[in-house]
C-alpha cells in the first residue's frame, strides 16, 4: 500500500511539474536597440526591432509612438514599459514618418507603410503581414474615431476601459 501512494504521490507531482513548466512561456533577453542611431524602446530581442511578444522572421517594424514620438517594436512593449497611455495618429497625419524597417532603417510614412504591401520600399524585407489586425491601437482606422476604439480586448475585468479622447487603454494582444 505504502508504495502504491509514493506512486501516485511521484505521479502527482511529475504531472503538476510538466503542466507548470508547460505553461511558462520562454522569455528571451530584453537588450538595447539601436537601428541607424534611433533607440528602439520596450523590449526589443536583436537589432531589428523584435521583441519579446513578436518575434518572428516577419517582425521587423518599430512603430513611433504618437503620444510621445519614441519608436517601440509593438503596443505591448509600451504598454509595459511607458509611463503614460497611448494615443493613435490621427489620418491628417498619417504622412508623419513613423515606421521604422529593422532590417535598413528606413522611415516610413504611415501611409507609406500602409501602400507598401508589407514590403520595405528600400531593403525589399517583407513585413508581417498579420499587423493590420492591430492598427486600431497605433492609428485612426476607417470604423473608429480617435477615442473610439472599442473592442472585447479593451475590456477589463468584463467592463468597458476608460478612454479619454485621443487615447486608449493598455492592452495585451
Amino acid at each position: 500500500m505504502r508504495t502504491f501512494i509514493q506512486v501516485l504521490i511521484l505521479d502527482f507531482l511529475l504531472v503538476l511539474t510538466h503542466t507548470t513548466l508547460a505553461q511558462k512561456q520562454p522569455s528571451l533577453s530584453v537588450i538595447d536597440s539601436k537601428i541607424k542611431g534611433i533607440n528602439i524602446y520596450g523590449k526589443p530581442v536583436d537589432n531589428q526591432t523584435r521583441c519579446q511578444h513578436w518575434h518572428s522572421a516577419l517582425d521587423i517594424i518599430a512603430i513611433k509612438f504618437n503620444c510621445c514620438e519614441k519608436y517601440y517594436p509593438c503596443f505591448s512593449c509600451h504598454s509595459e514599459t511607458a509611463d503614460h497611455k497611448p494615443s493613435v495618429w490621427p489620418k491628417e497625419e498619417f504622412s508623419e514618418k513613423a515606421i521604422l524597417c529593422g532590417v535598413c532603417g528606413t522611415e516610413l510614412g504611415i501611409q507609406e507603410y500602409f501602400d507598401s504591401e508589407n514590403t520595405c520600399p528600400n531593403c525589399n524585407s517583407k513585413f508581417n503581414p498579420g499587423c493590420s489586425n492591430h492598427y486600431h491601437l497605433y492609428f485612426e482606422t476607417e470604423d473608429q474615431d480617435i477615442g473610439d476604439v472599442e473592442s472585447s480586448k479593451t475590456r477589463t475585468n468584463g467592463e468597458a476601459a476608460q478612454k479619454p479622447m485621443k487615447e486608449i487603454s493598455c492592452l495585451l494582444f
